[in-house]
């Protein structure tokens, strides 16, 4: 993270006395990094300067900038400054900064995943191998990591043909009596059941993480002669698995493995069309490549690749292991300045070579060509798109084109751990980073419309509360009632101006033949057949029922995990680890009496009281 020198915060202006003339009287001309908000507290604008008063002043020019800059600067009502050592420490700064806030007017790398990495669990007996994202806190060794999860599924998929390691889950292998179906097919050598032993099967593990490390030839040279070994001592059944096994790894190598490349190595291409842009990034790590994904910035206006990539870079590499050298399709302004910001970062030196021969060059050609691909298609799907949101305001009789759409669902199982949902799309698609879930409590076990009405007065409450954006259009998975329930809480937080539109199912339930009704007279409103706005209504409804499923599944995940200790109040953690330890096991715990929960550290009478009574109370 980096450390600024100084932090320097303007005074807070309201509209009426901000004084551009005053501001830039106080700014230094060291480098450093700028924050502009509007009179909301919104953070509108990031940008870096290695002088910061001249930088912040070009915003402010009478001639020479754009309407998106004229646009944003009538928005800009306080400005924030950030003093740094170097214009390097800036640049990482101003990442950082952009992706926490995600200002309106910065290109922004739309990626709120972490990476997805291979595991292997090397403390255990028999280890396994599977996929990770997240913290990696975890014993284990890391491999990655991977441009995308698909990636990831994808090298499990061949490691399993190859080396027969156990990808199942613990639980899984722990309560196994007999072997699955990956034994029989040759995928594991069961050691849930010890058909294998476990320097056999650590051989295997060990190999595996060979292959990952990117030492595939020794590893053939180390098949070869175990080959040889076993053919001298006549176990030929035993030299036939490895000849197979070497043959298998031969064809994987020639797949996956780059030509003459050993390194560490990763290639950006960018394409850039109609205010849409597209980076294509392929990772090749110890000579093996891993794969590619494509990345669509967000852009305020329409801005060539070489820009796309200064943007693009350092905020891609905030959090990730950064490879030796970075292939670029274009030129960046200042390629010194950036490699010294990424090589402080990563603490090693990184290479930016945008000017290729030979192989590399044929590399980068590739790339370039899979984001001009995805380019295309992205901005066919968004055309597409655009259509249905023209199609829907022609069938709900809508004055102005629908900009923001909502959509509510209710899950639960009989009236058990009830979750709702809420799902957001514009006129790009699916605003994933928006959607919300609400667990609903105090209502009657099935009872959908309270369930929809507390979670629809608690979504517009809080858009009232923050000032945000209200959708435009607001779908309720349901019919008349659902629509009524819906509109009753609007009106009661004197919310009358968004649309409300019932999405009752068809005959048989079949797609295409949905009834809509809008609040109000509660009609169904007639709807042409295979409109395109139809697709858009399913999606956003098909939507919002998955997000509420896999809500409610993983509440009911999670109380099912609960151990009945982690209901009692003022129970922590090392509390509870306390008390299993003491007594050996949580029946243990159930059976003790108030005097003997005393006993243990850190559990006082009145604790040990609760305690007791919770077991007591469930076993009545």
């Amino acid at each position: 993270m980096i450390q600024p020198t100084q932090e320097l915060t303007e005074n807070q202006f309201d509209q009426a006395d901000f004084d551009i003339g005053a501001l830039l009287k106080t700014l230094t001309e060291r480098p450093g990094v700028y924050k502009m908000s509007d009179a909301a507290g919104r953070v509108i604008y990031i940008g870096k300067a290695k002088n910061l008063k001249k930088r912040v002043s070009s915003h402010f020019r009478a001639k020479g900038t754009t309407p998106k800059q004229q646009a944003m600067r009538d928005h800009i009502r306080f400005v924030e400054v950030t003093v740094t050592h170097t214009e390097g420490e800036a640049l990482l700064l101003e990442s950082q900064l952009i992706k926490r806030y995600k200002p309106r007017y910065n290109i922004c790398l739309r990626d709120d995943k972490s990476y997805p990495y291979i595991f292997v669990t090397t403390h255990q007996p028999f280890p396994r191998v599977t996929f990770h994202r997240g913290a990696r806190k975890q014993q284990g060794r890391y491999f990655g990591p991977y441009p995308s999860a698909g990636a990831v599924r994808e090298s499990l998929k061949t490691l399993q043909k190859i080396f027969p390691v156990r990808q199942c889950e613990d639980s899984y292998f722990k309560n196994r009596s007999r072997p699955c179906l990956q034994y029989q097919i040759d995928r594991c050598t069961a050691p849930c059941v010890n058909l294998v032993d476990a320097a056999e099967y650590r051989q295997d593990v060990d190999h595996t993480m060979m292959f990952l490390e990117g030492k595939g030839s020794l590893l053939i040279d180390e098949l070869i002669e175990r080959m040889e070994a076993a053919a001298g001592k006549l176990h030929f059944e035993t030299a036939a698995r490895y000849r197979d096994r070497i043959a298998s790894l031969r064809t994987v190598l020639e797949k996956q493995f780059v030509h003459g490349e050993r390194g560490d190595v990763d290639i950006i291409a960018c394409a850039s069309n109609g205010g849409v842009a597209c980076v294509q990034v392929v990772s090749i790590r110890k000579g093996q490549q891993l794969g590619g994904k494509a990345f669509f910035p967000k852009m305020p206006e329409d801005r060539d690749p070489g820009h796309v990539l200064e943007a693009f870079v350092p905020q891609y590499y905030l959090d990730k292991p950064m490879p030796n050298e970075i292939l670029l399709s274009h030129e960046l302004a200042d390629v010194k300045m950036m490699e010294a910001a990424l090589a402080d970062r990563a603490n090693h030196p990184v290479l930016i070579s945008t000017r290729l021969r030979g192989e590399r060059s044929r590399w980068l050609k590739l790339a370039q060509m899979n984001a001009d691909d995805a380019l295309k298609t992205r901005l066919s799907n968004r055309q597409s798109l655009f259509n249905r949101f023209l199609s829907l305001q022609e069938e709900l009789g809508c004055c102005e084109l629908p900009k923001r759409l909502e959509c509510f669902d209710i899950s639960h199982t009989q009236g058990d751990k009830t979750v709702a949902s809420c799902v957001i799309f514009d006129q790009e698609g699916p605003v994933k980073s928006a959607y919300r879930r609400f667990n609903i409590e105090g209502i009657t076990a099935g009872d959908d419309y309270a369930a929809l009405a507390q979670a629809v007065s608690r979504r517009f409450k809080r858009l009232q509360k923050e000032a945000q954006v209200k959708p435009d259009v607001l779908f309720v998975d349901g019919g008349k009632g659902q629509v009524s329930v819906v509109d009753k809480a609007l009106k009661s937080m004197d919310v009358n101006d968004v649309m409300i539109v019932g999405v009752a199912k068809g005959p048989d339930r079949k797609p295409g033949m949905e009834t809509l009704f809008r609040a109000g007279d509660g009609q169904a409103i007639p709807v042409t057949s295979n409109a395109p706005a139809l697709l858009l209504v399913q999606q956003i409804r098909d939507e919002a029922h998955r997000f509420a499923i896999t809500g409610h599944r993983q509440r009911r995940r999670r109380a099912n995990r609960q151990s009945v200790l982690e209901s009692i109040a003022g129970l922590g953690p090392r509390r509870r680890q306390s008390l299993i330890k003491q007594f050996g096991g949580l029946r243990e715990v159930s059976k003790a009496g108030v005097d003997a929960l005393c006993g243990v550290n850190g559990i006082s009478r009145d604790l040990a009281q609760r305690i007791y009574d919770t077991f007591h109370e469930q076993v009545e």
